[in-house]
């Protein structure tokens, strides 16, 4: 009898676990649950935001603190812990991004789902073809966020270059070719920036707007 029992117990469960799957529900939880990790990139690219621009006032100091010749050691330090949480930053933002994608695919996967099992054909077809270009369109924003992603890190990876050039500079007292390089790294933060903020834009329109006007 216990036997018994506990088969139909299982077997019950087993049904709901399906129906939790299929039911219009899931589609909420997994929206939800991609708003969550939207909000949490946009919170990631901020912070790495702010460690990029502390990273470029630590080594503007650094320059200034070598001309000066004086706290060398100190500046070179500072700077150098400054770009290491900038790299840490970056890959924060890379993971959440990787979430972001992920979640992103289960949030579309569940609208064909969920679009599938309407009978009405006409229906069905027009938004198949919504959340087709929607995806697609939305694919095209994740591959520019991936690169400006890498981007970030080719940045660190200057930076830390011109704080070894810094070095050699202050032993030879020449620093006009360091600020050129330094212009070069200044001028490109905005540009990424703006980049990933694209991101942040398109990503709450899949849960702020109609699937209908998602691809326009």
């Amino acid at each position: 009898m216990l036997k018994k029992v506990t088969l139909i117990t299982l077997v019950s469960l087993l049904f709901v676990s399906c129906w939790k799957d299929k039911s219009p529900e899931d589609l909420i939880r997994l929206k939800e649950r991609f708003k969550s990790t939207v909000s949490s990139f946009e919170k990631k690219k901020e912070n790495a935001n702010k460690n990029v621009n502390k990273g470029l006032e630590t080594l503007n100091a650094l320059q200034k603190a070598l001309e000066d010749t004086k706290n060398e050691d100190k500046e070179f330090a500072k700077v150098y812990g400054d770009w290491e949480n900038v790299n840490k930053r970056v890959e924060n933002l890379n993971k959440e991004y990787e979430d972001l994608k992920k979640h992103a695919s289960n949030l579309f996967t569940a609208m064909e789902t969920q679009t599938n099992s309407l009978s009405d054909e006409t229906s069905k077809k027009t938004l198949l073809g919504a959340i087709e270009k929607a995806r697609t369109k939305y694919n095209g924003t994740l591959a520019n966020t991936s690169k400006a992603i890498d981007k970030l890190r080719l940045l660190h990876g200057d930076a830390v270059e011109v704080v070894k050039a810094l070095e050699v500079a202050a032993a030879l007292n020449s620093f006009d070719n360091i600020n050129d390089q330094m212009k070069s790294i200044e001028g490109r933060v905005d540009g990424i920036m703006k980049e990933l903020n694209v991101a942040v834009v398109e990503s709450k329109k899949l849960y702020e707007k109609k699937i209908t006007e998602l691809g326009e």
